[in-house]
């Protein structure tokens, strides 16, 4: 009882006015390096192997069932006359469905033969060149959550997004050692015009951030003011030359792909920019409820994608993609972070490692409405089949809750505190004859401490990685310091982290020429809310 005396409301206020000092610190360095300064780079280079699950004569059955999909059923195209064009006079066989679609089946092998000429690496370009990133080969690159139309926090709950939210997000990106792609639709900011939204985002990426992002795909026409705002931002001789922008398109499976994705695919890729080909997977509702069926689904539709930005332009950047997710056949909910998606990803990342194309895989995902125990659960099983998978570029890395509705600022501070141990494990494991550390066993001999020695002082601040966020100090301190939980821990660093953000420098005559953009093309439209 003498313990809980103490443990009052007054006493809580006492005990947290002494330590605020403290506390303030803690959430201060919880968005940034902290003590792992070591292992801040612009992007990961694995030095831990991607897991091979399936066998060889596994692997050979999905891609087989893959081909039959395509050669037996086919994929139903709409509403883009040019792309059925491009598939037919590579050898598709066309057969219209209506006026305005088709169903195009392929042989066996004429997909993987046209995507031969798709880079297995390459780089997106940042404004800032230290930022700029390697998609492909042993490079993983960590990039927030997408598309979320809620936000939440423990301060004012669920929501719907806005432009301000948005803003807040890019920062707290910017501000993350351990992402190092700001992202697209971060959240949807709906206190602007469905038609104009994609101008203010795609600013607040190029103003708020100095690192690779996404831009619109939600239309072609928004598509090409994405890239033509990279114009403006790069140089247009640059962005000619390079990959600046990439566009994250979804699949309308099962088996389709509609005009809008098709025709923003060929956007980008005329311009020669980067294209993500996703389909959004769910077992049971728009795929088979079996893992490998669901996989060899996704393995075509994904191959379909990016085969026809080679056939806009060869060597175009382009990333095969998976977002395969369970569902609680009981309700028709989705169930992410769940066991076989993750299997999933573990099989999606051999297929891509046996086409040679880089991939986007998995992320961290839940479908709890707190940042609690359950959505950290959820998020590591999903987030590591992407690590461990082999996936190079990983959407979702942060903020993604509740099934992927809700963009929730406590859980993207929990996630990338996440992220950066996961630079750590992906940092690998070095032997050497520093690393076995003889000498330090040596210096004082059996039945002696090693807090001394020259090893342990060599290596001290660097040895492990060193959490921002969690709280591994004994039960009394933690008691004594106000008894907080990670969430709280996190509100309070996301707002630590905003009001210290500072904006990277941008030259004063892009920034207006931008602006100057935006206004023209907003007054160019009437305002769409639909």
């Amino acid at each position: 009882m003498q313990l809980n005396s103490g443990g009052g409301q007054a006493g809580r206020r006492v005990r947290g006015s002494r330590n605020r000092g403290r506390l303030s610190r803690r959430a201060a360095r919880a968005g940034g390096a902290g003590q792992n300064t070591h292992l801040s780079v612009p992007f990961i280079t694995r030095n831990v192997a991607p897991q091979d699950l399936l066998s060889e004569d596994a692997l050979v059955k999905v891609e087989n069932a893959a081909d039959r999909i395509l050669a037996e059923i086919g994929i139903e195209f709409r509403d883009d006359h040019e792309t059925v064009e491009l598939f037919r006079t590579a050898g598709g066989q066309v057969t219209p469905v209506s006026g305005e679609a088709w169903n195009i089946r392929f042989e066996p092998g004429m997909i993987r033969e046209i995507l031969k000429t798709a880079p297995p690496r390459f780089t997106q370009h940042a404004r800032n060149p230290l930022n700029s990133v390697e998609i492909g080969g042993d490079a993983v690159v960590l990039a927030p959550a997408y598309g979320s139309p809620f936000v939440m926090d423990l301060d004012q709950g669920r929501r719907y997004g806005t432009i301000e939210d948005f803003r807040n997000f890019v920062k707290l990106a910017q501000a993350s050692p351990w992402l190092h792609h700001s992202g697209g639709t971060i959240c949807e900011p709906t206190d602007i015009p469905v038609n104009k939204r994609h101008l203010d985002m795609v600013y607040a990426h190029m103003r708020y951030s100095d690192r690779a992002f996404l831009g619109s795909v939600t239309a072609p026409e928004r598509a090409a003011d994405s890239i033509e705002m990279c114009r403006i931002l790069f140089g247009a001789e640059f962005v000619d030359a390079h990959c600046v922008i990439m566009g994250n398109f979804n699949a309308t499976s099962p088996l389709v792909w509609d005009g809008v994705s098709t025709e923003g695919i060929r956007t980008y890729a005329a311009a020669g920019q980067g294209s993500i080909h996703v389909p959004f997977l769910l077992g049971g509702a728009v795929s088979p409820v079996t893992m490998a069926g669901m996989v060899a689904q996704g393995l075509a539709e994904s191959m379909v994608g990016c085969a026809l930005t080679q056939l806009v332009r060869p060597g175009a950047p382009t990333i095969l993609a998976s977002f395969l997710a369970s569902m609680s056949l009981r309700s028709g909910s989705p169930t992410f972070g769940t066991p076989e998606p993750a299997l999933g990803s573990l099989v999606m990342g051999q297929l891509a490692r046996r086409l040679d194309l880089p991939l986007r895989c998995a992320g961290n995902f839940s479908t709890s409405k707190l940042p609690d125990a359950q959505a950290m659960t959820q998020s590591v099983l999903s987030m590591m089949s992407a690590v461990q998978c082999g996936a190079h570029y990983i959407l979702h890395s942060a903020g993604f809750l509740d099934g992927l509705l809700s963009m929730s600022y406590e859980k993207f501070v929990m996630d990338t505190d996440l992220c950066a141990a996961l630079h750590a494990y992906l940092a690998g494991l070095k032997v050497d004859e520093d690393t076995l550390g003889i000498e330090a066993l040596a210096e004082g001999g059996p039945g002696k401490h090693l807090f001394s020695t020259a090893h342990t002082l060599r290596h001290y601040e660097t040895a492990y990685w060193d959490s921002a966020l969690n709280d591994d100090q004994p039960f009394e301190t933690w008691f004594e310091q106000g008894e907080e939980d990670a969430m709280a821990r996190a509100n309070k660093a996301w707002k630590q982290t905003l009001e210290s953000y500072e904006a990277p420098a941008i030259d004063e005559a892009i920034d207006d020429a931008l602006k100057d953009f935006i206004a023209a093309r907003k007054s160019s439209m009437e305002d769409r809310w639909y």
